[in-house]
């Protein structure tokens, strides 16, 4: 089932939802069956898969050169998806990427999610890798987000990349796209953004998913500027609790986003991580029972495969 069609279905009431990485080459997908086991109670409609860049290893050779060669570290996002939606019966959204991806093998990724009857993908152009200033498309890849949007609405037109085929069995995606409350780090300003929001809603997006927040009011602002704007579709505030000291540093390094000064507070007057881990878990309870008596669609939890904290968070919530 479609994202937006839990939506209509829920006729208003607040659903849950959940992001999760795949594991690292070599490791177990067991350690990750048992961070969604204990939030499965909350009856997510869907659960969210990224996807890794690639990114460069360096490989001794024995000689005091090294081999650089490019690797994902966490590939599988296709084959977790599949394993997720066969195990717990629940829908996945799969993470598509402009970066590191050729249109042809983004085609190709839709083509199998179709037979896998995974409808539903979150379109991202991707971070830049690590060794990059800013980011570089793949050599016959999409450049932007929106780029990504309109190959997937072609496709579900019968459109692939070489030839219109007249298919009997058509895709039919939900595109979801992501919204930034602070603005994207590279937009030179929010009414930019949100200008490139709009875009990728009118070339087909059909819902948005946030940026993390820490602060309410950012979220409520950005949703009333985008409906001023006329975008009218779905938007999925997201949520991740605060866990460690070095979030605050963090955080708003690599996500360009501000704390709220209590936050820091109260992150400070922390002896250790575990009482860090409370303080971040007290905080989203707060934000999220405000997001949900406002009646956002979603409250979407970025658990980045840590579950503890999110049920703590849900258990007070739903």
């Amino acid at each position: 089932m479609k994202v937006t069609e839990h939506i209509e279905n829920a006729k208003g009431k607040t659903l849950f939802s959940f992001e999760i990485i795949p594991p690292q080459k070599g490791k177990s997908i067991q350690e990750l069956y048992d961070n969604i086991d204990p939030l499965m109670e909350f009856n997510p409609p869907f659960i969210d898969v990224t996807t890794s860049r690639e990114e460069y290893i360096y490989i001794d050779k024995g000689n005091g050169l090294l081999d650089k060669k490019l690797t994902r570290m966490r590939p599988g996002t296709l084959g977790i998806c599949a394993s997720i939606k066969h195990k717990y019966n629940v829908d996945t959204v799969p993470h598509l990427l402009c970066g590191g991806f050729t249109k042809e093998e983004t085609e190709y990724m839709l083509v199998d999610c179709h037979y896998l009857g995974i409808n539903n993908v979150m379109a991202l152009r991707g971070d830049a890798m690590k060794d990059e200033q800013s980011f570089v498309p793949k050599a016959g890849g999409n450049h932007y987000a929106i780029d990504l949007v309109r190959q997937i609405k072609d496709l579900n037109c019968g459109q692939y990349l070489h030839e219109v085929i007249d298919a009997d069995n058509k895709a039919d995606f939900c595109i979801g796209v992501a919204g930034y409350p602070e603005k994207h780090l590279e937009s030179p300003s929010l009414q930019s953004d949100l200008k490139r929001l709009k875009e990728k809603v009118d070339a087909g997006a059909d819902y948005v998913v946030t940026q993390m927040f820490f602060d309410n009011s950012k979220y409520f602002a950005f949703v009333e500027k985008a409906r001023e704007m006329g975008i009218t579709i779905p938007i999925i505030p997201g949520i991740k609790p605060i866990a460690v000291q070095r979030h605050l540093q963090v955080l708003p390094q690599i996500f360009r986003i501000d704390l709220p000064e209590d936050l820091i507070d109260a992150v400070d007057k922390c002896k250790n991580n575990a009482e860090i881990k409370q303080v971040g878990i007290e905080w989203a309870i707060q934000q999220s029972l405000e997001l949900k008596a406002a009646g956002v669609p979603f409250l979407h939890y970025y658990s980045m495969g840590k579950s503890e904290n999110i049920r703590q968070i849900a258990s007070q919530v739903f």
